[in-house]
């Protein structure tokens, strides 16, 4: 059986973007064109549609590593905080891109919440998996070694 494990990341989450785009339960909020992902970013994003991207690479962590929180998300996509003459320090992203993104997955059914946190839910898991299946496939077209995986 074909996982999210087994295929690149990048391309998974183009693809499940692409997915995601259709949903009428995943939009970019009013105030999305306006934000930085982070206190350790200048400017916002330049990627008209990064908001699904967000959401799909946020929903493949939850896929990887539930229960998780939104804290520890947070961390996984802030970066390094230019503080002048100080030295750099650890920054988290922002929190409200990676609650309101939760909370759009949870209102489609992809996730859902535990006492231990969010975790991915069977029809997020068959989105993710199926996606993967589908890449796989394509990747077996170019490289015919890949098909055993199949």
């Amino acid at each position: 059986m074909v996982t999210a494990y087994d295929v690149p990341p990048e391309k998974l989450i183009k693809n499940v973007s692409s997915i995601l785009k259709e949903r009428n339960e995943i939009e970019p909020p009013q105030w999305a064109p306006y934000v930085k992902t982070g206190i350790h970013k200048e400017k916002g994003p330049i990627q008209t549609d990064w908001w699904y991207n967000r959401v799909s690479a946020i929903l493949r962590t939850v896929y990887l590593n539930g229960p998780i929180g939104i804290s520890h998300i947070r961390g996984k996509y802030g970066g390094k905080q230019d503080r002048g003459a100080k030295p750099s320090r650890a920054a988290k992203g922002s929190g409200a891109i990676t609650r309101k993104a939760l909370q759009q997955l949870e209102s489609a059914g992809l996730v859902r919440k535990t006492e231990k946190g969010r975790v991915i839910s069977p029809e997020g898991q068959s989105l993710l998996d199926n996606t993967a299946y589908e890449i796989l496939k394509e990747m077996a077209k170019e490289d015919p070694e890949r098909s055993k995986y199949l």
